[in-house]
């Protein structure tokens, strides 16, 4: 189900289920001005970093055969955990939306966010 902006007001920044207008935010219960909110981004992201399963057998294997075996050791896995939280307020409107863990998700949910709050600093108060 999408939600589209009334008349002939663009989309200009999408994240997540939200939608923000010159002077909307469109989320999925309802159209709320864009002038007076506030928006906030929350990175919970937490990463793991170890020696995986695969390398751990390589090295048994290898280390009868040549000490280059242990170079297996070497191997690093990354898991990433979590969410990244962005929320906006306003008059009757909170809602939040949680993304993925990723090496790059904190820093462009911290741009998008930047976006937001610029255009609602220069957004014109909402007719209807």
């Amino acid at each position: 189900m999408g939600y589209y902006p009334p008349g002939n007001e663009q989309v200009l920044l999408t994240i997540g289920d939200m939608s923000v207008t010159q002077t909307h935010v469109i989320v999925p219960h309802g159209r709320f001005p864009l002038q007076g909110t506030a928006w906030a981004v929350q990175d919970s992201t937490q990463v793991h970093e170890g020696i995986p399963p695969v390398a751990i057998v390589l090295t048994i294997i290898f280390v009868w055969f040549c000490l280059l075996g242990l170079l297996f050791l070497l191997m690093k896995q990354r898991r990433y955990t979590g969410f990244v939280s962005i929320s906006v307020t306003g008059q009757g409107l909170y809602h939040t939306v949680q993304l993925p863990p990723g090496p790059e998700s904190g820093a462009w949910a911290a741009h998008v966010v930047s976006q937001a709050r610029a255009l609602a600093a220069s957004a014109p108060p909402a007719i209807g």
